[in-house]
């Protein structure tokens, strides 16, 4: 079976292809069934809430609505139910502190649920993108029932139902249908004179801006735009509660559905409520608000946790070392009391003496071993330019012990976390492919550090027994702040005889004239003319396919931990790399930081 799949992926016929592609799609969808399945589960609830919620609008108890608006209620109703859902949902996949707790608990049971919950933000998107189609769909929906209310108040017909039925009411204000109360008005004036209306605009404004800021082109280049904008979802969820406090959504109250039946009386409204009739005037009223029941629980979860982020990080963060590295990379070296750690979390990290409001992620390249955290923060923005200078970016080492004594260094650091990743789960594969680009190794700094302590320091077995290391970058600065330690622990390894443990390959995938011309004239020295290091540098970029092929072969039946921490069209050509070398009775599990 296997060799006939390799011959069809080396053939160029459109029938062999055809039939390899299927079999990666098949193969992809066995292989993550789990995600799979809570993605079709999630729809299938979505689908089941959209048709249900239009069905229930089509009972009697709406009969007369339903003269009036016709099916737009019910497209009105049914999008507002799943939007319901929905935003139960969105807040979730960033309450950090709930997730590092579920991956704590859940991995012991199952790896494999537990790396569902590093597709937390994926999750977070999809489940934004259905309440963007919902939103759209409500909003149309009710658009044409303003209109048909509207038409219906100024019709001032009394032979036709839609007008008797807007005119219920009018004496006492008892009980009425058409929440549009006179003809002396306009869709456009109600809209912003009703709370269903205001907020309907409120939410919709608030949700626009949280969509577009989050385009990765805002995302990546205007960081403080989407950062900010962000936060509109409390907006958000504060005109979705008020949503429904205006009841405009009426119908009849099932107390007069019993003694005036719509479909019997409604051809004999001319004689409703007279003497003699069996049709009384109907009584209508309006639904109760429910959004809060949906979104009340995620809300204060969400509450409970900003409450744990914020006790955290008044918690006191002592930096005891700034060291500047090449490439414009900065570390910090930190003390945190009672912090604690495992190999590829990461922290949020706030500079009061810059921003009081903005909070970056970063990665921890400190070994759970150590007695300090630290982070290597690329200098590449506004914020991380403005941290560089207040630590003293003109300096080549700076070690504090007393923040006074070095005005230049007497700045304040907030740290929140840490938080769980997927990299947590390296020492749980027998056998480990980290990957690496640029500065997205530093993850794997805290993994490398990790083995250094286990295996060297305190000689204890870890379930891993091999580690193949890829490290690409765009520029021989780049190498140096990461070559200290692996000369360190290519040294202690050959010391231990454990020379077999680690396989490292670094490519360095741009480079000068210049520089190629001296390093082709001391690629013989003994030791590699960029890193120091015994394993020579590789130029251009890793042949994933032989890659994968030859960790197949050397390690058949395994299950492989491929570790990512870089670019997503890197990630994509990894995942259709674990995809087609799973067939050779090696399977290739992907993992990929998310941050």
């Amino acid at each position: 079976m296997f060799y006939l799949l390799s011959i069809l992926k080396d053939r160029d016929t459109p029938h062999a292809l055809y039939l390899y592609y299927i079999y990666l799609i098949s193969l992809q969808i066995v292989s993550d069934a789990l995600r799979c399945v809570f993605q079709l589960v999630w729809l299938g609830i979505n689908v089941f809430l959209f048709v249900n919620s239009y069905m229930a609008f089509l009972v009697d108890r709406y009969y007369y609505t339903r003269v009036i608006l016709g099916h737009a209620l019910s497209w009105a109703r049914a999008p507002a139910a799943c939007l319901n859902f929905n935003c139960l949902l969105i807040l979730l996949p960033v309450c950090r502190n709930l997730l590092s707790f579920l991956r704590g608990s859940i991995q012991y049971c199952s790896r494999t649920a537990a790396r569902q919950l590093d597709r937390n933000l994926t999750f977070h998107k999809l489940v934004a993108y259905m309440i963007a189609l919902h939103t759209a769909i409500h909003i149309i929906a009710h658009l044409f029932n303003f209109e048909r209310f509207m038409d219906s108040q100024i019709m001032i017909n009394s032979s036709h139902l839609p007008y008797v039925l807007s005119q219920i009411g009018n004496n006492d204000n008892r009980s009425y249908l058409n929440p549009i109360r006179t003809n002396e008005t306009n869709p456009t004036i109600v809209m912003f004179t009703t709370i269903a209306g205001l907020t309907g605009v409120v939410i919709t404004l608030a949700l626009i801006l949280i969509i577009t800021s989050s385009m990765e082109v805002i995302r990546r280049s205007y960081f403080e735009v989407f950062w900010f904008t962000h936060h509109l979802f409390i907006v958000f969820f504060i005109g979705l509660v008020a949503h429904g406090i205006g009841r405009i959504v009426r119908g009849q109250t099932v107390e007069s559905v019993k003694v005036h039946d719509p479909v019997e009386c409604h051809s004999k409204f001319e004689t409703w409520g007279q003497n003699g009739t069996d049709c009384p005037e109907p009584i209508f009223a309006g639904n109760p608000p429910m959004t809060w029941k949906w979104v009340v629980c995620p809300m204060f979860l969400y509450v409970c946790e900003r409450l744990v982020r914020f006790y955290r990080s008044q918690q006191k963060v002592v930096i005891t070392k700034v060291v500047m590295h090449p490439s414009k990379t900065l570390e910090l070296q930190m003390k945190k009391k009672g912090f604690k750690m495992e190999v590829g979390q990461y922290v949020f990290m706030q500079c009061p003496s810059i921003s009081q409001l903005e909070w970056h992620p970063f990665t921890l390249t400190s070994a759970p071993e150590e007695d300090h955290l630290s982070v290597h923060i690329r200098i590449v923005g506004d914020w991380t330019q403005a941290l560089y200078t207040a630590c003293g970016g003109d300096k080549t080492v700076i070690k504090v012990k007393d923040p006074k004594v070095n005005p230049k260094m007497n700045i304040l650091m907030a740290v929140d976390g840490p938080f769980g990743t997927a990299s947590e789960d390296v020492f749980r594969y027998e056998v480990v492919m980290l990957v690496g680009a640029g500065i997205g190794v530093t993850p794997f700094a805290s993994v490398l550090k990790s083995v250094w302590y286990k295996h060297v320091q305190e000689n204890k077995n870890v379930f891993t027994k091999k580690i193949y290391f890829y490290w690409l970058c765009p520029e021989t600065q780049a190498f140096e702040w990461f070559a200290d330690l692996l000369q360190s622990l290519e040294r202690q390894m050959n010391e231990k005889e454990l020379r077999d443990f680690l396989s490292y390959n670094i490519y360095l995938t741009r480079w000068k004239d210049a520089e190629a011309a001296h390093l082709r004239v001391q690629y013989e020295a003994e030791d590699d003319p960029i890193t120091g290091l015994k394993q020579k540098t590789r130029y251009g970029k890793p042949n994933w396919d032989n890659e994968f092929s030859a960790i197949a072969t050397q390690h058949p039946g395994s299950k492989v931990g491929v570790f990512l921490c870089g670019p997503t069209a890197l990630a994509t050509a990894l995942g259709k790399q674990c995809m087609s070398h799973t067939e050779s009775g090696t399977e290739f599990i992907f993992n990929k930081e998310n941050f």
